[in-house]
């Protein structure tokens, strides 16, 4: 289908991820719409050489130096420059051309590149929880000074900004974040004990990378969202719900002061908020199944466990502290996600590997980028330390 209007200029940021890759394939459905000016990656020089090769961008990065370094002899017959480090990361989010940057970096690294595309005065699709998480007063306050706007990529996110969209923000009474309930939710505190990473990699309903689908697991993904939330939309913790909705339609809600509750509904598929963020106000017309409610017939609904998932209220917890307590706890779970992936840790230390770090961190204000990096470190180094004494 042929949309009538100029072509857009994007940079994506960790393009070779889940997101990064979902946006390429509208990319690609809508070539007359959208031209990749940049790339970048952690260290997959092999898939993002692939890219390259396919959308021809001027500017691509790997934030390993050393697969940077592979990955431009792998392109050396093509007119495409290549960065390494996070700063050529960085460098990218700020190239001239770019309009629009699709921040899906995972985890805290997306931090730094994405303030820069923001201090460039580039638009931005945020499908990177962490930025917000970590920084998101300062975030917000930069956007703000440079006129940017921050169009939410996450599903739930995008399903608040939607239901929001031609409503008084005087009239919210609260936010509903729906929650799958990943791929554990029926699992009892013992069976949680011994599970494998293989198993909690089992998602139901999404195709995602392996750390979001452990913190979806654990329920932190909600308690990022959470606080994610508050930031994105202005709005206290305290009119910010979770509700557990296990066939992940619903994909989130907004109370009115009316008692009016508006909901965007749609199948699994994250090429829907992706699209809507790249293309806003317009839709995209995607070639995706429609929903049939007749055929899911069922839509069950469930308060959050936080006995067995004790994550989402450490979530909670950080944003009531505020300061430098939500990054201290994201660089936590960091930590522990990986400790747990790589079978040194079992599914249960997560939230007390969290939840010590949190406890002997005293949080202070996050006035610069350096207080909330500083913050990350720190919390880095104690977490490991714990990680460090399960395992030996």
């Amino acid at each position: 289908p042929v949309l009538e209007h100029a072509m857009k200029n994007i940079v994506i940021l960790g393009s070779t991820g889940s997101i990064g890759t979902n946006t390429l394939d509208i990319v690609d459905r809508f070539p007359q719409e959208f031209r990749v000016v940049g790339l970048t990656a952690g260290s997959n020089d092999e898939k993002l050489e692939a890219q390259i090769r396919k959308f021809r961008p001027a500017f691509a990065a790997l934030a390993n130096e050393a697969a940077a370094a592979r990955l431009r002899d792998r392109c050396a017959d093509l007119p495409v420059k290549i960065l390494a480090g996070n700063e050529g990361v960085a460098e990218v989010a700020q190239s001239q051309e770019a309009e629009l940057v699709i921040s899906a970096i995972v985890g805290g690294a997306g931090l730094l590149p994405t303030l820069a595309a923001i201090r460039a005065g580039k638009q931005i699709a945020l499908a990177n929880k962490e930025p917000m998480v970590m920084a998101g007063a300062l975030m917000q306050a930069e956007a703000k000074k440079h006129h940017v706007r921050i169009f939410p990529i996450d599903s739930e996110h995008s399903a608040i900004f939607q239901s929001l969209e031609g409503h008084r923000r005087e009239d919210v009474k609260r936010i509903i974040l729906t929650a799958s309930g990943g791929p554990l939710w029926g699992f009892s505190r013992e069976q949680l004990q011994d599970v494998s990473p293989e198993r909690a990699l089992q998602h139901p309903n999404w195709k995602m990378g392996s750390k979001i689908t452990i913190d979806s697991a654990t329920l932190m993904n909600k308690g990022l969202e959470v606080i994610e939330a508050r930031w994105l939309f202005d709005i206290p913790e305290t009119q910010i719900e979770v509700l557990v909705h296990r066939e992940s339609i619903i994909h989130s809600l907004v109370e009115y002061t009316d008692r009016s509750v508006i909901a965007q509904l749609g199948l699994p598929d994250m090429r829907t908020p992706i699209s809507y963020a790249m293309r806003y106000p317009e839709r995209m017309p995607l070639d995706l199944p429609s929903l049939d409610l007749t055929a899911i017939s069922t839509l069950t609904f469930f308060k959050p466990d936080h006995d067995r998932f004790p994550c989402l209220q450490l979530g909670y917890e950080a944003l009531r502290i505020g300061g430098t307590m939500p990054a201290t706890m994201n660089a936590a779970n960091e930590v522990a996600v990986e400790a747990f992936l790589q079978s040194g840790i079992r599914f249960l230390d997560i939230p007390d590997i969290i939840r010590s770090t949190m406890e002997a961190h005293a949080p202070r204000p996050i006035d610069t980028l350096d207080d909330a990096l500083d913050a990350d470190r720190q919390a880095r180094d104690k977490a490991e330390s714990l990680v460090h004494a399960l395992t030996r």
